[in-house]
This record gives structure tokens, sequence and C-alpha cells, in this order.
């Protein structure tokens, strides 16, 4: 019988996103929840189906908004980290084959319903891959009553490998039979889609009524006959009812453009999937696509028994070898929960006696500026630990001591710098204590940071993770004590034995950790080194750029919203007069047929499947041959503008200090180079004027100003500092432009001769060659022939033979050593440098030239900042540092205090490193963040 396999795009990406932490590619682009679809994707593409679909919401309202104008109506905008990830989503997609299905005016359920139900009535066996519990309603036992086989529906979450096939799972999972789904959702309510049931009615209430009454219009006719506070809930809403039937019903009758049988599996798209795989930093997907042997063939094996909803479970690291691992540090650890004053005494008595003690707090929420403390976890030794729950509440939750009194006593032990603390992650916990009365001192040492130090690409550095890895330990996950999707609770309403076991054992692993990584960093003297000077004292640093945050002008914002929609508006009307007819902008559908059709335009680009494309490249590649494609773009860039920062920046300042507070992320890209979320400062576009403008909204308060430093082309004196070659150190050690300097090396000029297309090239190779641009590369960025691209590239390298034997030396150093180093000895590891593969090999070999480059910017703009920061101790009420953005740092300073500033900032960051070229740093003051440029 042939399969069907319907996924659920929409239900994978948030649940993927919401699974992973905020993880990310080197260039700082955001990957975890790409990284989860990309893994559920080869699991399911391992079933080897004759029929798949990846089906998501298209944008827009749908028919139950016009039921319920309320629909969905308190769900969140999608965070811009996920946003970004939807594109590249989509070009994977349709990379591995995969037809994507996105209909307008009714939601991705529905499409999926109609699909399979089609299928299964024309003999398809179908499998829906989802973990939406709506989906129940479509399931279809694979034998009729008569014990005939046929073709059957089946829901398959891949996250947690369950599978929901017959109407008994169904009843066994939901307490109801799959044709009673509909109307168990409508009596319940949907607090995601704002659907409104009944108050009080859960799950067991809901099995309840349907097994007595048999369907919704049975439980609302025996309304009156329901006793108690539960059946005045159920009166109550009998006129909604209904209409929650018909929003929770997946509709099964659309007029599709496809049929089931039409949904084939296409050849994929090696070289596209190769290049995107590359570029998000997913290793054992470019190994399988290579064929990467006996170790492709387990990831697949375990791919095929199901990608878990845990971090060890996406990354599957191997445990160590049993020789590996010492067994005290494998061991089960026995917890005690504290409760008495006594207990309390004794560990408080244990931890002023330490040497040094692990800590980890729990809370209720993810945000350090906003949680509150639920409670604090300590281990002095590897297997004891303890929980001290300040601020569970639930019914029948024991008495538990007060928190300002267990914080009081807490206070002289946590802030004494001679009694040194280890942590994971710990910026996190240094910023909720904070907040409660805390300021935690001695914070000496981060597994998270030890983790990524020793090898940033060896493993995620999650706890989870690293006790797999190096304890092969497998913990309690969050989710097995607190639950998770609709029916997670938060962390103060979890039973006291379970959070022991979950928050003590953290404290533990963590020392555990600590014990099992410290000496493998002091095994690698150069390594210790970047972990001691620079990633610990950066915590304490980040954390209080964090806490001082930045004051936004969120009226300048709207008014910058509203420009915004007007120009939108306008744009889309000239679109519409050049086009001669109303069209969507939005859909790639419409503008390929109105592009390549009606208007005849070349299709220049295309998708993976072969299509034209209408991306942003097809569209600058036919800019020139017509106005529409240029409005278009426009469009585009006002609406992601308006979308990402204008709109969405407003609604995260935070309400008790009235700034914005981006976190920081020390352990994300291999170079060492800081990202930020919540929101990311690091991608607002400086390279247009309406870009620019959303930095005026990043302002000073009165009687302050805005002071921005950053270094003058960083990597590119990195780069002469590493070749040594003389010319180009003489060019900066000079002071001229560089760019011109390199201009009249290469064409033989003086520097007042150089023409302005000249120095567009040098400019164009000093930062190619940096990043392996080729001869085509560089011929395609300058719009001249590739001979004449190749000869300005010999050109150059024949007037700085320095940096060629440089690039030739650190290539080969790589392929000896299989990694490179920056300037203070981190090490960035080359997974890809012996790849059979060409095109992955080219590809670690111009990673081999940057990472240095990148790696050492990194290290030098971290030691300025700790070196910044030591400074402004004394002066933290006239300054702070608010923002790190790649070579930058932004300061609110008191207006009288900038003289003084600016010299020691531009100093210190001048001195972060011993260069043979000079570090120069740009400076500007002004009310505002853009006026600081």
């Amino acid at each position: 019988m042939k399969r069907l396999v319907l996924i659920d795009g929409s239900s994978y990406l948030y649940r993927a996103f919401h699974a992973l932490p905020p993880l990310t590619n080197d260039s700082g682009e955001p990957t975890g929840a790409l990284f989860g679809v990309v893994n559920m994707l080869r699991a399911t593409l391992n079933e080897k189906p004759d029929y798949v679909a990846f089906v998501v919401d298209a944008p827009g309202k749908t028919f139950r908004d016009d039921l319920d104008p309320q629909y969905k109506a308190n769900r969140p905008p999608m965070p811009d980290e996920l946003r970004a990830q939807v594109q590249p989503m989509c070009e994977i997609v349709q990379a591995l084959g995969i037809d994507i299905l996105r209909i307008d005016g009714v939601e991705a359920d529905d499409v999926i319903g109609t699909l399979a139900v089609r299928a299964a009535d024309s003999g398809i066996d179908v499998t829906v891959s989802t973990g939406d519990k709506d989906m129940a309603q479509l399931v279809r036992d694979a034998t009729d009553p008569s014990g005939a086989g046929r073709a059957g529906i089946a829901l398959v979450n891949t996250m947690s490998g369950s599978r929901i096939d017959s109407d008994a799972a169904v009843m066994d999972k939901f307490g109801v039979r799959a044709d009673q789904i509909v109307d168990f959702l409508a009596l319940m309510g949907d607090k995601v889609d704002n659907i409104p049931g009944v108050d009080k009615c859960g799950p067991k209430t809901a099995a309840k009524w349907l097994a007595e009454h048999g369907t919704l219009d049975g439980v609302m006719a025996a309304a009156d006959g329901i006793k108690g506070k539960i059946g005045e809930n159920l009166r109550a809403v009998l006129h909604r009812l209904p209409l929650n039937r018909d929003l929770t019903t997946i509709r099964v009758d659309l007029d599709l453009p496809c049929a089931p049988d039409q949904l084939a599996l296409r050849e994929r798209d090696a070289d596209a999937l190769r290049d995107l795989y590359a570029r998000y930093g997913f290793k054992q997907a470019l190994r399988d696509l290579e064929g990467g042997g006996g170790a492709a063939a387990a990831d697949a094996a375990q791919d095929r028994a199901g990608v878990r909803n845990t971090a060890a479970g996406y990354l599957r690291a191997a445990p160590p070898a049993a020789d590996d691992v010492d067994p005290a540090l494998s061991a089960p650890g026995e917890y005690e929960t504290v409760l008495t004053q006594s207990q309390l005494d004794a560990w408080l008595q244990r931890l002023r006696g330490a040497a040094l003690f692990a800590f980890d707090c729990e809370t209720d929420s993810l945000d350090p500026m906003r949680a509150n403390l639920v409670g604090l976890s300590f281990a002095v030794e590897p297997g004891r630990a303890c929980y001290i729950p300040l601020a569970h509440h639930y019914p029948g939750a024991p008495a538990q001591l007060d928190r300002d009194a267990v914080l009081a006593q807490l206070r002289p032990v946590m802030e004494d710098a001679s009694i040194a603390k280890v942590g994971q992650h710990g910026k996190y916990d240094l910023h909720v204590l904070r907040r409660h009365g805390v300021e935690v001192d001695g914070y000496a040492h981060d597994t998270m940071l030890e983790s990524f130090v020793l090898n940033a690409t060896a493993t995620r550095h999650d706890m989870d993770s690293l006790a797999l890895r190096y304890l092969g330990y497998t913990t309690v996950k969050y989710s097995d004590v607190a639950g998770k999707g609709a029916k997670a609770i938060t962390f103060d309403q979890v039973a006291l034995d379970d959070a022991t076991r979950y928050a003590a054992e953290d404290a533990d692993v963590t020392l555990r950790l600590h014990r099992a990584l410290s000496p493998k960093l002091a095994a690698e003297p150069a390594l210790e080194r970047v972990y001691r000077e620079i990633e610990m004292p950066l915590v304490p640093v980040l954390a209080r750029v964090e806490a001082n945050g930045v004051m936004l002008d969120s009226a300048e914002l709207r008014r910058q919203s509203a420009d915004l929609g007007k120009r939108m508006l306008d744009a889309k009307q000239r679109a519409t007069a050049l086009a001669g007819r109303d069209f969507n902008l939005d859909s790639p559908k419409q503008l390929c047929a109105l592009l390549f059709e009606e208007l005849g335009l070349p299709a220049l680009v295309k998708t993976p499947k072969g299509q034209p494309s209408t991306n942003e490249e097809a569209l600058e590649a036919i800019a020139d041959q017509h106005e529409l494609p240029r409005v278009i773009l426009e469009y585009r860039g006002l609406t992601k503008l308006r979308s990402t920062y204008t709109d969405k920046l407003p609604e995260m300042v935070n309400p008790h200090t009235g700034r914005v507070h981006t976190s920081y992320h020390q352990a994300g890209a291999a170079t060492g180079r800081l990202a930020s979320s919540d929101p990311n400062l690091q991608n607002i576009p400086i390279r247009t004027e309406d870009g620019r403008r959303i930095r005026t909204a990043f302002v000073a308060p009165e009687g302050r100003r805005i002071v921005a430093c950053d270094y003058s082309q960083i990597e590119l004196r990195i780069m002469a500092h590493l070749s040594g070659d003389p010319g180009l150190v003489q060019a900066f050690a000079s002071g001229a432009d560089i760019h011109k300097a390199t201009a009249a090396e290469v064409f033989g000029k003086t520097l007042d001769t150089v023409e302005p297309g000249e120095r567009r090239a040098a400019k164009a190779i000093n930062f190619g060659l940096m990043y392996g641009m080729s001869a085509f590369g560089l011929a395609k960025q300058l719009g001249v022939g590739r001979g004449e691209a190749q000869d300005y590239i010999a050109l150059y390298f024949n007037r700085y033979p320095g940096v060629r034997e440089f690039m030739d030396h650190t290539r080969e150093k790589a392929r000896e050593r299989g990694y490179v180093e920056t300037v203070f000895g981190r090490r960035l590891y080359l997974d890809n440098i012996h790849a059979r593969n060409q095109g992955l090999r080219a590809g670690a070999e111009r990673a081999a030239i940057n990472a240095p480059m990148q790696g050492t910017a990194a290290d030098i703009i971290k030691r300025a900042m700790i070196d910044i920061d030591g400074w402004l101790a004394g002066y933290r009420d006239r300054a702070l540092m608010i923002l790190q953005v790649h070579d930058e740092l932004v300061f609110e300073v008191d207006a009288g205090f900038v003289d003084t500033l600016l010299p020691e900032v531009t100093d210190r960051m001048s001195a972060a490193a011993d260069l043979h070229v000079p570090l120069v740093v740009d400076s500007g003051i002004g009310a505002n963040w853009e006026e600081a440029h």
C-alpha cells in the first residue's frame, strides 16, 4: 500500500524553537528551530514515504477569523529569532524534494485534513507528522469493523516518537474516541487559540461528559441536570459551544490545487542542501549527504527511532568510553530538601567551609530580568546536594523557609569573594540573585564556558548534553518534572520531591562537570588562559551591560512605524499601477505569474525545484529591466523593518526598568563572537537610511549622552599582524586610507592619483580575500570579467606576498592539526578540513583563513570590555556600558563626564592587543545612538 506523509510544518517549527536553546551559526544567524526541523525531516524521509508534503499556514486571515474575530487574538507575534528561520526552513524543505503547501484563507490543519481523508479514501495509507492534539479527530483505523485491511490515518509525533493510529490509541491518550475529539475540544476550549471553553472543565471532565452523553449536543441537552459549580459553568457558555465546535473542526472538503498522488517526493538538490547545511552548521546532515559511513548509518538509525525533545536527543552526543569517566562523577546522587532552619544551618556551615561550591537558581521565568526566585540548590561534593524551596505554591505544598530570611543568611557566603562558586550558564543566576538583593562575588567557574573554550564544536554546551558527553550521565529533564506544551506548569507548582530531584541534580552535575572539565582545560595552557583571562572575567561584565539596558524612545518608533506603513501602502499602489492590476505582493506564486508570464521578464534565479524564484537575489537580477522588481524589493524592506524593529522593540521594554535588556550569548559562535537575543541588537540594519533611523530611538535620558566607540577595520589590521606583510603593515602604520593604499600598490599609482573605481576594487579584494572570495565572486561584485578579477588578485598577492604565504601556511597547519588559533590561543576546530567532498573541504579552508581574524577581533573587544568595566567601577553613577555590537561599544554618559570617559575608553580599546599595527578606535557623541556615529 502506498503511503503519504503530511508534515505539519508550522507545528514543527514552533516546537523545535521552544524545545531548543537559541543556537546560532558562525555568522550569528539563529539556527535552533531550523536544526530541530532538519533533524525531524531527516527522520521522516528515512521512512521512505511514497508521497510527502510540508504544510504551513498562509499569512492573513482565515474563515475562522470570520466566525470569531477573537480567534487567536491573544497570540503574540512570531519572535524575530524564529521569523529569521522561516525562509531557510522553506529552502531546505524544497531542496529535500518536498512540496510546500500554503493555501490562503484556511489553516494548515485544514489542508492536512483534506489531503489525509482523500488519500485514505483512495487507498493511500496516511501518516500525519504533528504534535497538535486537534489532529486526533482525523485518526482512522487501518482495519475496518469486519477486520479487513484498509488505508488508515495515523498521527506521529517525531519529537517524542509517539504514534496514534487507532480509536483505541486515541481513547488511551484522550479518554474519548476520534469522532468525539471535536466535541472534547469544544468543551475544554483552547487558551492558545483564544477559544473559551467551560470554565474548570479539563480533559477528565470533558471525557466523562462525552462518555455519559455521547456528543456535544447530548452534553448540552443534559446541562440542566449537571450539578455543582461545573454545571453552572457549563450552562453559562451553552450559547458559545456550537461556535467552539465550528472553530475546532478540521475541514476535509477543501478545493485544493493538488491531489495526494501528485505529491511524490522529488529528487533532492544535493548542491543546494550542501550549501544550506554548511551555512547553518548542520554537520551530521552534511556527513549523511556525503555518505558518511558507519557514523551516518548509526545516526540514521537513531533518526528512525525518533528524534527526542531534549538537547541530548537532537545532538545524539555519544557518551565517553567507560575508561574516560570517573565512576565518582557518574554515580547517582543523594539529595536533601531543606525545609527547617536546622537543615539550613548545616548547609550554611558546609558552604562556609568549602573552597568551592556549585549553585543554581530555580525561577518561574526564562527572562532573568523578570524571573522570581523559587528555590536554590547547592553542592559541595559530587553526589551530595540540597534544594532549598522558597516559593512553591500548590495545594498541599509543605511549609517552606521564608525567602527573605534565607537570602539574608546566604548573602555573606554568596558575596564572599574568597569562596569560589561554579555554575552552569551562571550569568542568568547572577541576574536573578542581584534582583533579589544578593550581589554574587567569587564567581570563579562556569561549566558552559569550560566546555565552550575546550572545544566549541564538539557538543552543545547545555547541561544535559555536557553530562551525557563528559560524565556518561543522563539528567532529569525540566519537562520530566514540569511537563510540556499545554500541560506544562511553572516551577513554583512542581511538587517538592520532584523539584528536589531536578534542582539538586543541577547543582550536583554542575560540580561534577567542573571536576571533569577543569583538568582537560589545565592540560591546554593556551585554552586555559582564554577561559581564565577572557571568558570568565567577562561574565559579570555582560551581566552588568544587560542589567543596564538601553532607553528607547517608543514614540519615535511609533512615528517610524506609521511612516513605514504609509510608504508600504505607497509601494503597493505603485506596484499595482506598474502591474496594471491588483495582486498580492507577498505571494511568490502571484509574483511569478506576473513577472515571468505576463511581463515576460527572464527568470535568472531558480528555486531548488527548478521554478523561477522571487527571492531578493532573483528580483535584484532583473531590477534593471523593469521598475516593478525594485518596487517589490522596496516594499519587502519596509515590511521587514516595521515588523522586526519599529513595531516589535517597544513591546520589549521592561515595565520595571523602562529599558530594553538584551541577552548576550558567549557560547554561541565558534569564533567567540558574542550574539544577542530578545531583542537581537546585533542585526539592526545600518546600510540604509531607514535602518540607521531605527538607531535614533536608542536614546540617552536627560542630562546624559550616548557615546559610541568602534574599532576601525579591525579584521584587516589583524590580517596585517598575522601575515606580517611589510607593505600591509606599513600602510596601516602610516595611517593612510588602507583601501586607497592597496589600490596604489596593486595598480602602481600614487595615492593622489587613485581613482574611485580602483579604490572600490581594492576594498573588495581586501575584504574578499579574508572570506575566501574567488575570482568569480570578485568579478561578480565588481562587474568585470573573471580574467580581469583574477589579474587583480594576482597583482594583490604580488604586492603583498606575505598575505599569500600566511594563507597557504594557515591552510597547511589547519590540515595538520584540525584547528586554527586566534592571537590569544582560542582554538577553532575545522571538522571538514579533511572532507572527501571538495566543496566542504574548500569551505573549511576558507574558515581556516577567516576564523583567526574574526576570533581575534572577538577576543580583543572582550578584553577591552573587561578593562573598561574595571575602570568604570568607580564611576557607575556617571557612566554605563549599555551595548556591544560587533566591533563597537556603546555607553550612556553624564554630559559633564564625556570628556573624561572618551580618552579612557579609546585608549583602553586600543591597548586591548599588542599588534604589529595600531588599533584605531573611532568615536562619536550624540543624544541617540545614530547621532553618535
